[in-house]
């Protein structure tokens, strides 16, 4: 056997026998039947005294007494510097893992109280690579709410500005998108993802850099789907980004630097404080007088 591979086989055992070992945390299994399943979601999230490290780095703490107060409907941007834990809010919210100290609630209960499978349904979720399906336009749509009528796939598709050129398409929601919706272009392929995340209404929209891997015209025809999205149907929005310039229309903006939040506000408000936003802004190509 050649040496390499024998090493890289030796690499993926380990690692395959590290994750089987991992205690199991039956709070986090969304298969887990336990937990709470509240009757209604206001999406009032907070984030109290959090401390965090990833298991792989237990003695890097990418937080350190992490405290942010959400409102329910309010659309929320998590900005910084790479590795300042921008995503990492996110994952703690999912309950992908969990915090070593300090809680995070929605609506008054600790997300380590409520069911995992219940949480995840109630929030869509749209990352910087979506992942579509074999099959056609309305059944990638459908897989956010398997029973939705024709009226809801088509409201879906309108809101998320993906109507039109679905609709140009050569068998308009019936044209297969070829594995992995390579038949699509990336601008078209994050609309039907967006169109996917609320056809449920989620009280709770989840957007993890969900245009930086589009060109400028692609992000600016998502861009505006959100706004608008947001506008028309406010519900509680967590947004993660590297480009400001997705973010600022957010209601608030949380600047993470030193494992918290160094600057909370608008973004008018971080440009008129000329501090670490105002910094990221300009280096970016921004106006001062924006």
């Amino acid at each position: 056997m050649d040496f390499n591979a024998q090493q890289d086989g030796l690499a993926a055992a380990q690692r395959i026998f590290e994750i089987v070992d991992e205690p199991y945390n039956e709070k986090m299994d969304p298969l887990d039947p336990s937990g709470d399943k509240p009757s209604s979601i206001d999406g009032a999230l907070s984030f109290k005294n959090v401390s965090f490290s990833y298991p792989s780095r237990p003695n890097h703490l990418v937080y350190s007494g992490f405290s942010l107060d959400i409102k329910p409907k309010q659309s929320v941007a998590f900005v910084g510097k790479s590795g300042c834990g921008k995503s990492t809010a996110l994952q703690l919210f999912l309950k992908f893992y969990e915090a070593n100290s300090g809680t995070v609630t929605l609506d008054g209960a600790d997300v380590r109280d409520l069911n995992t499978k219940w949480l995840r349904e109630n929030v869509g979720y749209v990352g910087q690579m979506p992942v579509l399906f074999q099959g056609n336009v309305r059944d990638n749509i459908l897989m956010g709410k398997p029973d939705a009528t024709e009226d809801e796939v088509i409201q879906a598709a309108k809101a998320a500005n993906a109507y039109d050129f679905v609709m140009g398409l050569n068998a308009g929601f019936d044209t297969d998108i070829g594995s992995g919706g390579m038949l699509l272009s990336g601008g078209q392929r994050q609309r039907v993802a967006i169109a996917r995340a609320i056809i449920s209404d989620p009280a709770i929209l989840v957007l993890d850099e969900a245009t930086s891997a589009l060109d400028n015209e692609s992000e600016r025809i998502v861009q505006a789907a959100l706004d608008d999205l947001q506008e028309k149907q406010p519900r509680t929005t967590l947004v993660v980004a590297h480009r400001l310039t997705t973010v600022k229309n957010c209601g608030k903006i949380a600047v993470l630097d030193g494992g918290g939040v160094k600057e909370l506000g608008s973004h008018t408000e971080l440009l008129r404080k000329k501090g670490l936003y105002a910094e990221l802004w300009m280096k970016q190509g921004g106006d001062g007088d924006d």
